[in-house]
């Protein structure tokens, strides 16, 4: 019943060799200085069976950082430590993409260790708390609207941070434009009341992520690009009504960039086939996720609705997870107190499946 889950596919210029995707997922191990460490290095290289690595969030620029020890991929010791992880994937035989993920407004100064503002498209602070330095939930800070002169030198930020990436080792990038951040504040008209090019109106509001992706494009070709959106996601205060009406453009002026894949969410909206709308105004490569089984994954590669699809808490626990699937094993659970502490406990210390 799940044998379409491990046909090889091919998103963009990326060959998988199967269809299962690890889904990014934050886990706050960045040693000092923001940089990927050993520890790190052995997470990624034990889950390279998945015919794609969708990295953690990291950081573009030191102004993109909100939480507590995640990774960067703007200075030398950062790009130094990706490359490590990026080798040890290959040497398993596998593919790995990098999250790129700008938090905006959702930052705890305290979590930087660093100096540096907070900016936003308007100057409205996110209504959700982020866990602190100590993993106790702060108030987020008061954001700086980006003036419009700022936003060329923005979009290039990102456009380094995908050629840092690349010139890592790493397979290509994955735009966060999902879960209230940068991206997904500009898209969004509770987070985005500017009354200038970038907000106001939908083709507006997507200007500025049409741009990003356009750089980034640019930067390491279109086919090494892909981006992740979660149409009726109200965390870090978004404003879930209506997705269709911002997702529907957003998706249809991406289509024509040739990105690699798109990346979604599917939040299960009663409301709205959120597959059928993306189906609808998108031609490349989509990649789904939201609570999948092994079963419901494969109807849903087998009725052509989705290319690949992403498992996120499956892969905490199972490093194994393709190598499960294709047996039919258990799964083990993920121990959801270690998520964001403990080194490796809770991290690199989940053994294999034996038979």
């Amino acid at each position: 019943m799940t044998a379409s889950l491990f046909s090889p596919v091919t998103l963009g210029e990326i060959e998988l060799s199967n269809r299962i995707v690890m889904a990014p997922m934050t886990r706050d191990r960045a040693g000092p200085g923001d940089v990927p460490t050993d520890l790190m290095v052995a997470y990624y290289a034990q889950r390279a069976s998945a015919g794609l690595i969708v990295t953690e969030g990291v950081q573009p620029s030191p102004v993109g950082k909100g939480y507590w020890r995640t990774p960067g991929i703007h200075s030398a010791a950062q790009v130094e430590g990706w490359r490590k992880v990026a080798d040890a994937v290959h040497a398993r035989g596998g593919k790995i993409v990098m999250q790129l993920m700008h938090c905006g407004r959702v930052v705890v100064p305290a979590n930087r260790g660093f100096d540096a503002e907070v900016i936003a498209p308007s100057a409205i602070p996110c209504p959700d708390k982020v866990p602190g330095p100590d993993g106790v939930p702060q108030d987020c800070a008061m954001p700086r609207a980006i003036l419009a002169a700022e936003i060329p030198a923005l979009v290039e930020e990102y456009a380094e941070a995908a050629r840092n990436a690349v010139g890592a080792g790493i397979d290509g990038v994955e735009l966060h434009c999902a879960s209230g951040y940068l991206i997904n504040q500009f898209l969004n008209p509770v987070s985005n009341q500017r009354d200038d090019d970038y907000g106001g109106s939908i083709e507006n509001r997507i200007r500025f992520p049409i741009a990003v992706l356009q750089a980034m494009a640019g930067a390491i070709g279109p086919g090494r690009v892909g981006f992740r959106i979660s149409p009726g996601n109200p965390y870090n205060g978004m404003d879930s009504a209506d997705p269709a009406a911002t997702f529907g453009p957003f998706v249809k002026a991406a289509d024509g960039l040739g990105l690699a894949y798109l990346h979604v969410v599917d939040m299960g909206l009663a409301e709205l086939d959120t597959l059928a709308l993306l189906r609808a105004n998108y031609s490349g490569p989509i990649v789904t996720n939201n609570n999948l089984k092994a079963d419901s994954a494969a109807a849903l590669l087998d009725a052509g609705r989705a290319e690949a699809v992403s498992f996120g808490r499956a892969f905490i626990a199972n490093p194994d997870l393709v190598e499960r699937i294709a047996a039919g094993a258990p799964l083990a659970k993920p121990d959801y107190a270690r998520l964001y502490t403990g080194e490796e406990l809770g991290y690199t210390d989940y053994p294999v499946w034996v038979g």
